[in-house]
């Protein structure tokens, strides 16, 4: 919940549709199982770049664009709003924060297992 757009209902449905965050080798697989990866179809010489693959938890993913949208445009987080801006100036809106959602998805996993690294080590 420190991370800004973040609510303590977010946070909980997050966790408990993700579950344990030890289960992930990276940040790859969460962001994965979510269904926030973007999907590559490649058939020789051609190569067709997707939106992101939906699969996982849709409430999940709609917790994460709704926490985005807040962090971005009326917490302020310099972090997400400078990468925001960066994309909308060569995506549209949506695209970009949906691509803010993965960010922080990401922020999210590496937060959780700097914890568990430093929970451990007594």
């Amino acid at each position: 919940m420190t991370i800004p757009g973040v609510s303590y209902y977010t946070a909980l449905t997050i966790y408990a549709e993700v579950g344990g965050i030890d289960r992930f080798g990276g940040d790859k697989e969460v962001v994965s199982y979510v269904g926030l990866k973007p999907v590559t179809r490649e058939s020789g010489d051609s190569r067709i770049e997707e939106g992101i693959s939906k699969r996982g938890s849709g409430r999940v993913r709609w917790l994460l664009v709704q926490a985005a949208n807040t962090a971005v445009h009326t917490s302020n987080d310099e972090y997400l709003s400078r990468f925001y801006d960066q994309l909308v100036s060569r995506k549209n809106s949506r695209k970009a924060i949906v691509a803010a959602a993965r960010k922080m998805l990401v922020s999210m996993y590496q937060c959780l297992i700097g914890e568990k690294r430093t929970n451990h080590r007594v």
